[in-house]
């Protein structure tokens, strides 16, 4: 099995209505800085960039 200590979680929330939508994990070593993906969210009803956060 693969090692999990380089990974964190996070979580994706919208930029717009500042939703948390999706919660997902990103390998911190080649990943440098925050996430910033466009992704559909169902509150606002259409694709808006969703920030990473961290999982609390």
């Amino acid at each position: 099995m693969a090692k999990k200590e380089n990974r964190e979680g996070i979580a994706l929330r919208c930029s717009v209505c500042n939703e948390i939508g999706y919660v997902t994990s990103k390998n911190k070593k080649n990943t440098e800085g925050k996430l910033e993906i466009k992704k559909y969210c169902k509150r606002c009803n259409k694709s808006t960039t969703h920030n990473e956060r961290k999982v609390s």
